[in-house]
Formats: structure tokens, C-alpha cells, sequence
């Protein structure tokens, strides 16, 4: 036997105690001579809360301290009990000091009983006459509870249903309370209380709010207005009872936030009252909510009749039509409200958290009970089990949710038995996660071994969060074989609606198509479509999504690499499925290119090509054919690729929009420098001679401007200069035929997206010369040049051909685009009559000019034109404003103090929004328009790609309008003024 003076420090802290000079001193002041309780100590979850706390209980010497140290020797049962209530929770340890005599709880023959029943809680919890001793009461209930979960290793959901009946005993004992408070206001009316949330769903935690929602009924003689008064003034005392602070402490928030318009609406209504609400107003989560309604105070046959009401309409909910977009918002709610830094420690909304399992169970729950009575549990783990039983969810991914939830309750409940505060947060603190693991039986490495438990079950859960809606599904449409339920074709449709598939029908049949068979392909498809499908539904097409994997997988699936980097790269897997979900255009371009899909693998292949390493790219490719429609036939191939790499980009918020058009612009010039070295080639083959001319390509318009959009045009003029000595028809017959011909070819319907080539900016517009030799333009300029030339040179710069004639060409037009003494006032006017005509003709008939991106108030076109006026006006002195782009000149007309920095600010944000809008609209549609799309998936999926996210199309619209309008506001002053 060890005497406490004889207990040394380094003994203490070998056993398992952290401070063991402080522990010395409490067990010598505990003053017990038994080793068994000294290794009962030394295993507690926190051996040093433990001792402190035990010598504190047993420091006034009496009687009762005597027979505690004598028990504490003779019942090892009570000494494992106690040791490890003390270890485990400050909070109880607070009340034993308080109620000294409440550890003869922890006695045999108090807890080596059968659990405490719903009937016996409310009983004993009955003779509380006041607030305080309800609350003494309560916490002795709990102290039982705490002890025999921590010494029998009581499963997570036994202990959150006792819990659950411990509230429900309270809130019973807390309206007699209440009652007897009143006296004769609660005459006449009979009230219940229907548990809500964990409570209702036998899942309450140690510490939480009680949900519930207050039902009432007049009785006979007692008009309704009345009896909903006296009603409401019991149910306010009630939850006063319960929440208010006493010397005792305080129970738990009593909350009927879940009620018929939340804190806005009564707080009691007659069940004809609730019936009118639900079946009018109520919004699909109020239906989720209503899943684990159940009575736990007041009238059972009140609270009965309720259920009868609302039951049925819970189980008809997934048939309302905006049940998919309410179901969607519901998960970005949850998303929404993860404490930010706080995600990785959240046992409850973090991901792999406890909400993953409950969202999910609930919302197959909300699908399948419709049809399906027996999934129609009130808690998690019945539902899950049912819907197990019931072939939605595999057995093995069933067991494995099972199990992590349960993990998840019983360290979500030993955290706040701490304290008894609510808290989700697993704490960093190394020496509160040891004692945190220790409770959970962790005590070779607590901390290691907890991390490790708790990251692989929340890894567990998040993958059968994305998968357990699908699953079943593949059952039910491939036949896999080794599976023992399946789904039948109406409940797979119910499901694939419930996602957000708006033609579930065709859908099956993709999925029967790309998963049916034994082959390895098969197979493939089989272990993918279930995450693959919750990515497409994620995004604002989900049937395009898959209509459009199908495509592609027909034409690769057997092809080993495609195979293999789908399995393998999740990243590419839900890139791709990100984007055919979104992009018709990018879908369009996969379709025609589909080994295009390997860019999506790495963060490094959807970085822009530089123009320089396109133009090689090109230029090899064209070099390979002697043919100039094979040559350009594979220079459009290699577009078509660059294209999709800029829109995958785009698409995953890989780039900016000025970036977007710099590819795009680079692009298109590498194309047209490969393409017309093609032509010249084979003209020069057919001709059996050298080009007896030097051609180069000036891009103008959105071109020269580095701005190209995904659906622009190339805007170009053809310029050349005979070789000395030539014939000048000859060369210039030349020069039309080679530009003529790169027009065609660029033109020619194919696998590959259409370039038009327009040349319709050159000197006389469509009646003049396609091509024109650098002295005709010299001609042309020096007699005929008017203003609006001038200002479509402002973009003008060399992409392709000759380089040095290219410069010439600049060197030429610097002074049209940049005269010494800027516009003169004729011309001034003479531009604003120009911009006045085309607002006035070239806005479409019916168009709105509110929403027109190009020609609308505000738009791009008021934009550029006030940019490009500043140009022609103060260009020669300021040549830092010589740029073909509009965002760089502004800005430093900004800085020369030509205009002020809030006006340029506020056109360069109305511009970069427009650009981007106008290209979510080609991305979405896979057509080019100027216009906001009118039709709502359009304007839906615009929205979804320029950042808003699904559902917030109104903020895309009301976004532009204000910046167009602030935009506008700038051009009247600038440019008409």
C-alpha cells in the first residue's frame, strides 16, 4: 500500500499526470491509501482535473467526505465513475461542489439499473416545484447519464436519444412550472410542444437548443383569440422556466425559430392554423425541418393530431416544383454559414462534418418517403438504416456512414461535456485534445490517434456525401452485379429531378448506355458516374453535363489514357465535368477535339501560350502539308485546341477578362501568320515563281486592340508592296488572291470554329480594294481620309506577313491616328454626329438599349469611343496614350489629369463587366450576342460564369445596369460635352 507522503512526483508523472508537483499536493490531501484509485486517476481523461477536482470535494473533513473515501475504496465501479466524470467535465465537477451529496448518484445502486425511460425522467423530473430545483434535478439526471457513458461505452445514439427524453422530461416539468406560475391564465386551453430538430429526432447533444413548435386548441367556451393568448403567455413562461439564470445556472435556450414565419409569426397556432400555413406558404427547408418533428410536452393527443396534419404534406414535398432550387439553396446555406478559418475544426457544418451525413439521409429521405413509408425515421441513423434496407444506399456505404457518425456524435458529445457549452470547434490546444482523446478510450497517443480517427472518418463521409445519391441509382440502371436492392426506373427518375435534371428520362438512358456491361470500360464508368453526377449537378446544366460526357466517352472511352486520367486525376474529372455542365461552347469545342480534356489534368496546361510559341506551334503544323486547305485545315486545329485551353481557363477562374482577350487576340494572329505562309507557299508553287509582292496583315478592331471576344471577328486590312522591278498588276493580282484565298480557307465549314477574316474597315469600306499597295494608301489617306478612319487606326498594328512592311504601314498612320494639333472642332462634330447615327441605326429593332452590352447606354461602344476620342485629341502630346487597347490609354489619361480618376475608374469597371458578360454569353449559348440574354437558363448560366454563383441571375442584371448607368453618366460629360 502507497501512503500519499510517500507518492513522489516522477511516479505521478510516469502514470499519466501533467503537473505532478500540483498533484502530489491533492493526493495527499485527498488523503486515501489505495493504488486503485490513485491508477483510476491516473486514467481519467484529464488525471489532473480529476485529482484537483476529487481533493476539493473531499476537503471539508465530515461525516459525508468520510463516506465518500471510504466508498471510493470498497465500490471500484463508483471510483471508475467518478474519476472519470471529474476527468472528463469541469461543468459536472462544479455541481458535485455544489451538491457535495450527489455522488452517492454515481452508486451501484443507482446506475446498475436499465436505462432511465421517457415516463421515468418525466417523473422525477415532475416533483421540481421552482426553477432551481428543476435545474438540480435535471443536472443530477445528467450526471447519471455522463457517467455511464463514459464507463460503459454507451453507443452515440443511445446517449442522444436519453438526452433527447432528458429534454423533453424538462420542457414537461418546466410548463407545469409554468403553469403553476399563471395559475388561472392557462384555464381554458390545451397546449403541446413538438420537439424539433435533434430533439425531435431522439439526437440531442449535451448541450443545445431545443427546437420545438407550440400547437394549442380552446376549449369549450373559450373563444380562439383568447385561448391563443393565454396559450402564448404559458409558452413564453415555459421557455423562461428553462432559459433563464438562476443560482443554478441555466437548462438550454428553448427555441421556436422553426415555426410558421420563424420569429415574425406567432408563437402558437391551432393546428387549423398550421395546416393553412404549410399548405400555402411554407417553403421546402420547413418541410426538412418538420422530418423529426414529434410531441415531447403538453397533450399527446394535441401533439397526436398535429403529426396527422403535417405528415403528409412532409412526404409530398419533392413534388413541388421549386423543390430542386430550394434543395440547392439549402446546401449553399450550409456552406455559407462555416465560421470562416474555422472549417477544418468543425464537427458540425466543416466538410466530412456531421451536416454532410444529416443533408444528405434527409434529402434522400424527402425523395424516396413520398413512395417509400419505411424510410420515414425521425433520427439519422433509423433513416439511414431504412434507406439502407431499402437498397438506396449500399449496405457497405450504409455501415460505413453508420459508423462515422457515430464517431462524429460521441466526440461532438465529449466536447461539450467539458464545459456543457455548445460548441462544434475542435480545439487546437495540444493538452485539450489529450483529454479529449482519452475520454473517447484514445490513450496510448490521444492526440495522434484522435486526428488520425477523426480525419479518416470525415474523409469517409465526405465521399459518400457526393456519392450516396448515385449509387443506388447505377443499381437500379446498370445491373451491377454483387448488389441486393434495387431502385425501380420511377423512384431513379424521382431522384435525378430532385438533382436538378430537368429530362431524368434521358438521363437514365446515358447512364444505362455508358455503365451497362462487363467490360473494363464499364467498370470504369460505373466507379465514376456517381461523383461525376453530383458534378454536373452542381452546375446550371446538368443534363448538358452528361448528355455531352456520353459524347465523349463514346468516342474515347476505350482509349487507355482517358481512362486512366479520369480514374486517376479527380482534379481533371471535376474540371470536366464543371465545364460541360456550363459551357455549351466548350462542350462544343470537346466534342470536335476530345483528347483536348488531358489540358484539364494540370494547372500548368491551362496557363496562356505566349503569341510567340503559338506562332511556332502554327507554323509547324502548317509546314507538315504541301496542300494550303490541309496546311490551314490543321492550323484551324490548333486554334480549335487554344481555344478551348483559353475557355477552360476562363471557366475555372483560371485568368481575367483582359487576359481572355490577349489569348484570344494571340491566337488569332499565330493563325493568320501560319495560314497565310501556307498560301503564299502554294500560290508561289502554282504560280512556279517567287510572290512578286510583300503582303502584311494589320489587324484593326478588336484585334489590333488585343480584346477579341470569343465570338469576334479578325478585323484586318491587306496591305503590300511590289518587289522592285515587278509588273504592279502582277503583284497586286498577287496580293488579292492570297488575301482572298486565307479569307476562304479560314471560312471553310468544318470540325473547327469559323475565323471570319474582315477586311471591311480598309479605305472605301466593301467598295474599295481588298489589298492596296502601301504607296495607294499613302495616296488614299493624304487626299481622302475622314476623322472616323483615323479613329479605326487608333487599333491598327501589324500581326502577320512581312514585319517590316507592317511598320512602314504604322509609321505611315501615326499621323492620322495622332494629329500634332488633335481634331478640330468640325471634326469633332463630326465624330459625335457619326456616334449619334450609330446609336440611332445598328442598335437591333427592339432591342433594349438598358441591356445591349455593345450599343446600349453605358455599353462597350460609349466606352471605346470616349477612349478613342481622347486618343485623336491628346495622343501627339502624350505619347504614353499611344495604346491599341482601351483600358492602359484610360488609365493614364487618368494620370495626366485628362479625366479624373473616378470617371475612368468607373468606365474601365462598366467595361470589364460588359466584356465579361459578353463572353459568359458566348461560353453559355455557344453563340455570339451583344445583347443580356432574355431567356432565364441563358441569363442563369451568364450569371453562374461570371461569379453569381447558381441563383443569382437578378445580381448580374442589377450589377450591369448600375455600371452602365454610372458608365453613361461619365460618357455624356467626356465625350458629348
Amino acid at each position: 500500500m502507497t501512503s500519499p507522503s510517500e507518492v513522489r512526483t516522477g511516479q505521478l508523472a510516469r502514470i499519466g499526470f501533467a503537473d505532478s508537483r500540483g498533484a502530489a499536493r491533492d493526493w495527499a490531501a485527498i488523503g486515501c491509501d489505495d493504488d486503485g484509485l490513485l491508477t483510476a486517476l491516473a486514467h481519467a481523461p484529464d488525471p489532473d482535473r480529476a485529482i484537483r477536482t476529487l481533493a476539493l470535494l473531499l476537503q471539508p473533513d465530515d461525516e459525508l467526505a468520510g463516506d465518500l473515501r471510504a466508498a471510493l475504496v470498497s465500490d471500484r465501479a463508483l471510483r471508475d465513475r467518478i474519476t472519470k466524470v471529474l476527468g472528463a467535465s469541469t461543468a459536472l465537477g462544479d455541481y458535485l461542489l455544489r451538491h457535495r451529496p450527489e455522488w452517492r448518484e454515481l452508486t451501484g445502486d443507482r446506475l446498475d439499473r436499465a436505462s432511465p425511460t421517457p415516463d421515468s425522467v418525466v417523473g422525477e423530473l415532475a416533483m421540481s416545484a421552482d426553477p432551481d430545483q428543476l435545474r438540480v434535478a435535471y443536472q443530477r439526471l445528467l450526471l447519471r447519464l455522463a457517467a455511464r457513458d463514459l464507463t460503459t461505452s454507451l453507443p452515440s445514439d443511445v446517449v442522444a436519444a436519453e438526452l433527447a427524453d432528458l429534454a423533453g422530461g424538462a420542457v414537461e416539468s418546466a410548463l407545469r412550472i409554468a403553469a403553476a406560475q399563471l395559475g388561472s391564465g392557462v384555464d381554458g386551453v390545451t397546449l403541446a410542444v413538438i420537439g424539433m430538430g435533434k430533439c425531435g429526432g431522439h439526437e440531442l447533444n449535451y448541450v443545445s437548443d431545443v427546437d420545438v413548435v407550440f400547437v394549442a386548441e380552446p376549449d369549450v367556451g373559450v373563444s380562439e383569440p383568447e385561448a391563443m393568448r393565454r396559450a402564448a403567455g404559458w409558452a413564453a413562461a415555459m421557455m423562461r422556466v428553462c432559459s433563464a439564470h438562476t443560482a443554478e445556472g441555466t437548462l438550454w435556450p428553448v427555441d421556436a425559430g422553426l415555426r410558421p414565419e420563424g420569429t415574425s409569426g406567432p408563437l402558437v397556432r391551432t393546428v387549423a392554423s398550421h395546416r393553412a400555413y404549410y399548405e400555402r406558404w411554407a417553403k421546402t427547408w420547413e418541410f426538412q425541418a418538420l422530418l423529426k418533428a414529434r410531441p415531447i410536452a403538453g397533450d399527446v393527443d394535441l401533439g397526436r393530431r398535429y403529426l396527422e396534419v403535417v405528415t403528409p404534406m412532409v412526404w409530398s414535398a419533392s413534388s413541388r416544383p421549386d423543390f430542386v432550387s430550394d434543395v440547392q439553396a439549402m446546401r449553399r446555406r450550409v456552406v455559407d454559414n462555416i465560421p470562416a478559418g474555422r472549417a477544418d475544426r468543425q464537427l458540425k457544418l466543416g466538410p466530412g462534418g456531421l451536416r454532410d451525413v444529416e443533408f444528405a439521409v434527409q434529402l434522400l429521405q424527402l425523395v424516396h418517403g413520398r413512395v417509400d413509408p419505411s424510410v420515414r425515421a425521425g433520427n439519422t441513423l433509423g433513416a439511414l438504416e431504412a434507406l439502407t434496407n431499402g437498397g438506396y444506399v449500399g449496405r457497405d456505404d450504409g455501415a460505413d456512414l453508420a459508423a462515422a457518425y457515430r464517431f462524429l456524435r460521441a466526440l461532438e458529445h465529449r466536447l461539450q461535456l467539458m464545459h456543457l457549452r455548445r460548441t462544434h470547434v475542435v480545439p487546437t490546444d495540444p493538452e485539450a485534445l489529450r483529454a479529449l482523446g482519452r475520454s473517447l478510450g484514445f490513450m496510448a497517443n490521444p492526440v495522434v490517434e484522435l486526428t488520425k480517427t477523426w480525419d479518416r472518418h470525415a474523409r469517409e463521409v465526405r465521399r459518400l456525401h457526393e456519392k450516396l445519391f448515385y449509387r443506388p441509382l447505377l443499381d437500379a440502371v446498370a445491373r451491377i452485379p454483387g448488389t441486393s436492392g434495387r431502385l425501380s426506373p420511377e423512384a431513379a427518375r424521382e431522384r435525378l429531378e430532385a438533382l436538378g435534371y430537368t429530362d431524368p428520362a434521358a438521363a437514365l438512358r446515358h447512364i444505362e448506355a455508358l455503365t451497362s456491361g462487363v467490360s473494363r470500360r464499364a467498370a470504369i464508368q460505373r466507379t465514376l458516374l456517381p461523383v461525376l453526377l453530383s458534378w454536373f449537378a452542381e452546375g446550371p446544366n446538368p443534363d448538358l453535363g452528361l448528355l455531352e460526357f456520353r459524347r465523349m466517352s463514346d468516342a474515347l472511352g476505350s482509349t487507355p489514357w482517358y481512362l486512366r486520367m479520369l480514374r486517376d486525376e479527380s482534379v481533371a474529372a471535376e474540371r470536366l465535368a464543371h465545364l460541360l455542365a456550363t459551357s455549351t461552347y466548350a462542350a462544343s469545342l470537346l466534342s470536335r477535339d476530345p483528347e483536348a480534356t488531358a489540358l484539364l489534368a494540370s494547372d500548368a496546361e491551362l496557363q496562356p501560350r505566349t503569341e510567340g510559341a503559338l506562332r511556332k506551334q502554327m507554323d509547324a503544323a502548317a509546314r507538315r502539308h504541301d496542300d494550303p486547305v490541309a496546311a490551314t485545315t490543321a492550323v484551324r486545329a490548333t486554334r480549335r485546341r487554344e481555344l478551348f485551353r483559353a475557355a477552360a481557363a476562363d471557366l475555372l477562374t483560371r485568368t481575367d477578362v483582359t487576359t481572355v482577350g490577349e489569348s484570344l487576340s494571340a491566337i488569332a494572329s499565330a493563325s493568320l501568320s501560319a495560314g497565310l505562309t501556307a498560301v503564299e507557299s502554294a500560290i508561289e508553287t502554282e504560280r512556279g515563281s517567287p510572290m512578286p509582292t510583300r503582303i502584311a496583315v494589320i489587324a484593326v478592331g478588336r484585334l489590333g486592340g488585343r480584346e477579341m471576344a470569343y465570338g469576334s471577328d479578325a478585323d484586318v486590312l491587306f496591305v503590300h508592296d511590289p518587289i522592285p522591278g515587278v509588273d504592279e498588276h502582277d503583284a497586286t493580282s498577287a496580293a488579292f488572291a492570297v488575301a482572298n484565298e486565307l479569307r476562304r480557307l479560314f471560312a471553310l465549314p468544318g470540325p473547327d470554329p469559323v475565323m471570319a477574316v474582315d477586311a471591311d474597315l480598309r479605305p472605301e469600306g466593301r467598295q474599295g480594294p481588298l489589298v492596296r499597295t502601301i504607296a495607294s494608301y499613302a495616296a488614299y489617306y493624304e487626299r481622302w481620309s475622314r476623322v472616323w478612319e483615323s479613329q479605326a487606326l487608333l487599333r491598327a498594328r501589324p500581326v502577320a506577313g512581312d514585319m517590316e512592311l507592317g511598320q512602314r504601314f504604322v509609321d505611315l498612320i501615326d499621323p492620322l491616328r495622332y494629329p500634332v494639333d488633335g481634331i478640330s472642332a468640325a471634326e469633332l462634330v463630326e465624330i459625335r454626329r457619326i456616334k449619334a447615327r450609330v446609336d440611332a441605326e445598328r442598335l437591333p429593332r427592339g432591342a433594349d438599349p438598358s441591356t445591349h452590352l455593345k450599343l446600349g447606354r453605358g455599353g462597350l461602344g460609349d466606352i471605346e469611343w470616349t477612349v478613342q476620342l481622347l486618343q485623336l485629341r491628346y495622343a501627339a502630346r502624350h505619347p504614353s496614350l499611344r495604346d491599341t487597347r482601351t483600358l492602359p490609354p484610360l488609365r493614364e489619361a487618368a494620370r495626366l489629369g485628362l479625366v479624373s480618376e473616378h470617371d475612368a475608374e468607373t468606365l474601365a469597371q462598366a467595361w470589364l463587366l460588359a466584356s465579361r458578360i459578353r463572353n459568359a454569353t458566348m461560353l453559355a449559348r455557344g453563340r455570339q450576342t451583344d445583347a443580356l440574354p432574355t431567356a432565364p437558363s441563358d441569363r442563369a448560366t451568364a450569371a453562374y460564369i461570371c461569379g453569381y454563383g447558381v441563383g443569382h441571375t437578378d445580381l448580374l442584371l442589377d450589377d450591369y445596369l448600375r455600371a452602365s448607368r454610372r458608365a453613361s453618366r461619365v460618357v455624356e460629360t467626356v465625350f458629348w460635352s
